[in-house]
């Protein structure tokens, strides 16, 4: 269920506003903005260094447009100069012709101005383009800073598919709209105008005639689009779940093909598929009746221009080529409106893209770094915890009055039933969360005082949950250390007893890891990670469970090279599996965010409290697990 919603999240089967079968009817469901003013003014902000070029787009956009529009005027000129003549010479009037020069002029005048229309509309394009590519681009580079210098608690508390839909989906949205939309949207409005204002200098009776039409196209595309609008929601939310199923599906298929459940994801996909289809067909076919519907209002009102029209020839009030101009700006105008009406609404859809993106800008980030930070240039790995008090919500404490006192070169072991704060712990002491009270030290000076890069650098971590990229395993190796050379990285695979089983690869160290790494085995990317630790050379470890998902014999060998490597460092070990830990300088004992129990292993045996329960609960069930088979 996460993967699909995720999915939905995600955006899998198009945005708001742009899917198939909209066009001009404006019948998708539109993401509204909460606040549409205030984060259309924010995101004029980023045009306004652009404002010039924002100018030049205007006036091309104006040009192209008016060279455009007054283009029928003179064709029907054209058509008046050879309809009088024809009418002369069938009159026999005395010296009668058609004027084909004038009309060969007149030609001559249209390919021009169709050409520098045309010119006027490129160049437009072009400077939109770019704007629209410099103003997602510095988004972009703020969302991208913002999201480094969010804290962890924003990452932990929302879904991955949620971030990448702020990060990639919205900010497409936004750069589709500013290339195309707002040109558009620019053009459709300059063309209403023109249109309308050639009209009336033709014949304002007409013209009035033509308008009266529109409003009635306004009320039929509005009660359509109502309708449509519920189908419309429901085949995005359809086409959500068909994504989410798929995906499911796909990367579970061994799952499902172990269990014999082929038939029965293929009955589900049926059924989400069946649902998909009944409400996409609807919403389609009602969507689809607005433009006959248009066609029809639009004809209606091309049969009254063409009687009064022709009545209006016959008075001799008008030329028969204003006629033939006129109905071609009347046919022009139902488009730029229609179009500009939709424009508007992937507009509101963009805005509410932007709101988005602003959401994360607006994140509280972390605690601003000291100006005068200290650095410690050589660590030595002792490190404090003072009466530290943490919770994740402040009225619900987690942590409190916790004192540690750990001496350098010291293995510190983190024990404890889950929830108990042992990764919390290590969050705090990388400050990837903030404490709220007490503080802590490394080498005396307050982590506070240190900047988060030059404090995270002093510690190598090896987590249970394994993260390489998709590249060669050389480069995931070399990852711990920038410019690492060859020999240094197959000596760190050799510590982590890794280099055997990466040299029975077919590429060796040349070998691609795909995008989750699953062209090689849970234990084998773990023994990665920890070449990587070693290679890393730090002053302190981090080990989280870090030989988890290895074989027994492959686990002896990584804690003798894991026991060389901790050798003068500090280094704390979060254990789950109690006997990897038996060697431990210090264990804490945690429960319920408090430290219980401090020892050694044999003392804490020796107590008898809360770490003996635990110990003997492990062995007790290993040694049953021996009898048994």
């Amino acid at each position: 269920m996460r993967k699909k919603e995720e999915r939905k999240e995600s955006g899998f089967g198009g945005g708001p506003g742009r899917g198939p079968g909209a066009g001009p009817a404006m019948a998708m469901p539109v993401q509204k903005a909460k606040d549409f003013k205030g984060t259309f003014k924010r995101l004029l902000r980023y045009l306004k260094p652009r404002r010039m070029q924002l100018l030049a787009v205007g006036i091309t956009a104006l040009l192209s447009t008016v060279f455009s529009i007054v283009s029928p005027k003179i064709m029907g000129n054209a058509t008046t100069i050879l309809f009088n003549g024809v009418m002369a010479k069938a009159r026999h009037v005395a010296g009668a012709r058609v004027d084909f020069e004038a009309i060969g002029e007149i030609i001559l005048i249209l390919a021009g101005l169709y050409l520098l229309s045309s010119v006027f509309a490129y160049i437009q394009q072009y400077i939109m383009a770019g704007v629209a590519q410099e103003t997602v681009y510095d988004i972009r580079k703020d969302v991208s800073e913002k999201l480094a210098r969010l804290p962890l608690k924003f990452y932990d508390s929302r879904t991955h598919g949620e971030i990448l839909s702020r990060v990639t989906n919205d900010l497409d949205n936004i750069a589709s709209t500013l290339q195309q939309t707002m040109t558009q949207l620019i053009t459709s409005l300059i063309t209403i105008v023109g249109i309308v204002v050639m009209m009336f200098s033709i014949s304002p009776l007409l013209a009035v005639i033509a308008l009266v039409t529109l409003p009635l196209s306004f009320v039929v595309t509005a009660m359509v689009a109502k309708r449509s609008q519920k189908f419309f929601k429901d085949q995005q939310k359809e086409l959500g779940r068909l994504n989410g199923h798929v995906e499911e599906m796909y990367t579970g298929h061994k799952i499902v093909k172990a269990f014999g459940r082929e038939k029965q994801s293929i009955k589900e996909f049926d059924t989400i598929n069946q649902r998909l289809y009944e409400a996409g067909r609807k919403a389609q076919f009602i969507s689809g009746t607005i433009m006959p519907l248009m066609m029809f209002i639009g004809n209606i009102g091309y049969v009254l221009i063409s009687v009064v029209g022709g009545i209006l020839v016959t008075k001799r009030s008008l030329e028969i080529g204003d006629i033939q101009a006129f109905i071609a700006y009347s046919k022009q105008l139902t488009w730029p409106i229609t179009q500009a009406a939709s424009m508007a609404n992937m507009i509101q859809s963009t805005v509410a893209s932007a709101e988005r993106v602003f959401e994360i800008l607006d994140e509280v980030e972390e605690v601003p770094e000291r100006e005068d930070a200290t650095v410690i240039q050589f660590p030595k790995g002792k490190v404090e915890f003072q009466k530290v008090k943490f919770g994740y919500k402040e009225e619900a404490a987690l942590i409190e009055d916790m004192d540690i006192d750990v001496q350098p070169g010291q293995t510190i072991a983190i024990v404890g039933p889950t929830g108990a704060g042992k990764t919390t712990l290590v969050n705090l002491l990388m400050r990837f969360y903030e404490i709220n009270g007490g503080k802590i030290t490394i080498d005396g000076v307050d982590i506070r005082d240190l900047k988060r890069g030059q404090l995270r650098s002093i510690f190598g971590m090896v987590l249970q949950d394994t993260w390489l990229f998709n590249g060669t395993i050389r480069d995931n190796i070399a990852y711990g250390r920038i410019g690492a050379t060859e020999a240094e990285v197959i000596q760190a695979a050799k510590a982590a007893h890794a280099d055997h089983f990466i040299r029975t690869l077919p590429e060796g160290y040349d070998t691609v890891l795909n995008e989750e790494a699953s062209n090689i085995s849970q234990g084998q990317k773990q023994l990665l990670t920890i070449a990587r630790a070693i290679l890393a050379d730090p002053a302190m470890l981090i080990l989280d469970e870090a030989t988890s998902s290895v074989d027994t014999r492959t686990e002896i060998y990584i804690q003798k090279a894991m026991a060389e490597l901790m050798k003068g460092r500090t280094s704390f070990v979060i254990a789950h599996r109690l006997s990897t830990i038996r060697e431990a300088d210090l264990i804490l004992v945690m429960n319920n965010g408090r430290v219980i129990e401090k020892g050694n292993h044999q003392e804490l045996l020796a107590k008898g409290g809360f770490y003996a329960d635990l110990y003997n609960s492990q062995f007790t069930g290993a040694s049953l697990e021996r009898e048994a088979i």
